[in-house]
């Protein structure tokens, strides 16, 4: 699973280059259509967050024995996705100086409800795969 969240997070640092660059060739089509750039900032980072939040909690990490897991899964999910939230929101805020881009709220808004219902989505798997042991 990490090397997956690994390989995803390069791809989107591509993407961001050659967005940043304007040389998205394929991906401009996303422009075509009414609010395409919004759901392809929600899917992409809402999939880095599952991708991310459920490589750092299978890490197996020692557990506080008078925490219940839920509480700890939820609690570092919490942690990981707000770390992802700020590089985002970098991300975003650093499209000022590109020509090329336009930092828009809207874009940032529909990132973070991606990184928040897909980390919502990665405490359910944890939670199921839990009860399945």
């Amino acid at each position: 699973m990490k090397l997956l969240a690994i390989s995803f997070g390069i791809l989107i640092i591509i993407i961001v280059i050659l967005a940043d660059t304007r040389h998205l060739g394929f991906l401009y089509p996303v422009y075509d259509f009414p609010f395409g750039d919004k759901v392809g900032h929600f899917i992409i980072f809402g999939l880095l967050s599952l991708l991310v939040n459920l490589s750092v909690l299978g890490t197996g990490a020692p557990s506080d024995s008078s925490t219940p897991a839920s509480a700890e899964t939820k609690r570092t999910v919490i942690k990981t996705s707000l770390i992802l939230a700020l590089i985002v929101g970098l991300e975003e805020f650093s499209q000022r100086w590109f020509p090329s881009r336009t930092s828009d709220w809207f874009d940032l808004f529909a990132s973070y409800l991606g990184i928040a219902s897909f980390a919502y989505l990665a405490i359910a798997i944890k939670t199921k795969r839990s009860l399945l042991k």
